[in-house]
């Protein structure tokens, strides 16, 4: 349990957020509109978590991780043998949703204009015309992603870090949210591509589902077995809501202690002997973001260590490249980003600054957890 901090002035201020030192808030994120925004976005959330685990269950944590990926507008990769419900985990999130949703079935022969999309040229007008592909969504669900080749693996590189596509010399805007969801099998499985490095780093987190406990695993027998749970899904929320609890929870506070705990434990990974390749800056942003949305999840407009530490693992293993050393010796990333936040000082005392005139506190919510 870490003591709480205290949220600075955030009406009409310019803050400092992770975006650098004097930037301006967002229109619409005052102390009254973002305290409703947050009570809103906790019932919501809850809503999405609870449709997730309704259908993948027994498998506690990976909902949270999910939304959490969502409302910090990143992107998820599921990784896990086939048949444990990765695909099922991503349409129970698209399906909680009132948006647009896209499938890509990634198979070796697929070509980078199939996620895209092309140039038909028209006789009739003797003019090209563009029909999208399935990346112009608002949830992509990209099923076994790594059974594609790199050059079409690539071909999402741009439209996941700016939300863009360029086709013929031409950009095109995504959508807004714009989340993807993959799945990928493990590398050791025939048929299947590495991802790239730069791809890995662009998912915001990764989740393996795993296997049910034996209980769990009863329950979705009796379930599933007249019908299926994702049918009597109904979407809880809607893309612009969505949007509008990303600016909310962009708007959540971290104290400098906070922020410098997130650097210490990405920089941790590049001075590990067991790392080949470390975390990278983006990693630094992302895992930021990811704690904001957590704790804007608990209806807390501040961020707590315990927030970091939470998402630490989802966030930054994925990213890392092991020794050969620790390869062998059957080190996971997974432990050694255990390791690290086991090894590394948690903030002490205050971790923010003393209140404001006017700072964002809702009167009669007990501050904490």
């Amino acid at each position: 349990m870490h003591p709480e901090p205290v949220s600075p002035t955030l009406a009409g201020a310019r803050t400092e957020t992770e975006d650098g030192p004097g930037s301006t808030a967002e229109p619409g994120t005052g102390p009254e509109v973002l305290a409703a925004e947050l009570d809103e976005l906790v019932t919501a959330t809850t809503q999405v978590r609870e449709a997730i685990d309704s259908v993948v269950s027994g498998r506690p944590g990976l909902a949270d991780v999910t939304v959490a990926v969502l409302l910090a507008e990143g992107h998820l990769l599921i990784e896990d043998v086939p048949g444990v419900g990765k695909t099922t985990l991503a349409k129970a999130l698209a399906r909680s949703i009132d948006c647009r949703v896209g499938r890509i079935q990634f198979t070796p022969d697929l070509l980078p204009s199939d996620l895209t999309g092309v140039n038909i040229f028209r006789t009739a007008t003797h003019d090209f015309e563009f029909r999208p592909g399935p990346v112009f969504n608002n949830v992509v669900i990209g099923d076994e992603i790594n059974r594609a080749s790199p050059k079409t693996q690539s071909a999402l590189l741009e439209c996941m870090e700016e939300g863009q596509t360029t086709i013929d010399g031409t950009t095109h805007t995504l959508p807004r949210p714009f989340l993807v969801v993959a799945t990928q099998n493990p590398v050791e499985m025939e048929g299947t591509y590495p991802l790239p490095e730069a791809q890995r780093d662009r998912f915001t987190a990764r989740l393996a589902v795993g296997y049910p406990e034996n209980e769990a695993e009863l329950e979705m027998l009796d379930r599933q077995e007249s019908a299926d749970p994702l049918a009597h899904l109904s979407p809880v929320t809607t893309g612009a809501d969505v949007v509008r609890y990303a600016r909310a929870v962009r708007a959540v506070y971290a104290a400098a202690p906070v922020k410098q705990y997130v650097l210490d434990l990405v920089g941790a990974t590049r001075q590990h002997d067991g790392v080949r390749l470390g975390a990278s800056p983006r990693a630094s942003l992302q895992l930021l973001r990811a704690a904001k949305a957590a704790a804007a999840m608990a209806g807390r407009e501040h961020v707590l260590p315990d927030d970091v530490q939470s998402l630490a693992v989802p966030v930054l293993a994925h990213r890392l490249i092991l020794s050969t050393e620790s390869r062998l010796g059957g080190v996971t990333p997974d432990d050694v980003i255990a390791e690290i936040v086991r090894s590394t000082p948690v903030p002490a005392g205050r971790v923010a600054l003393a209140p404001a005139a006017g700072s964002f506190t809702r009167p009669g919510r007990e501050r904490g957890r």
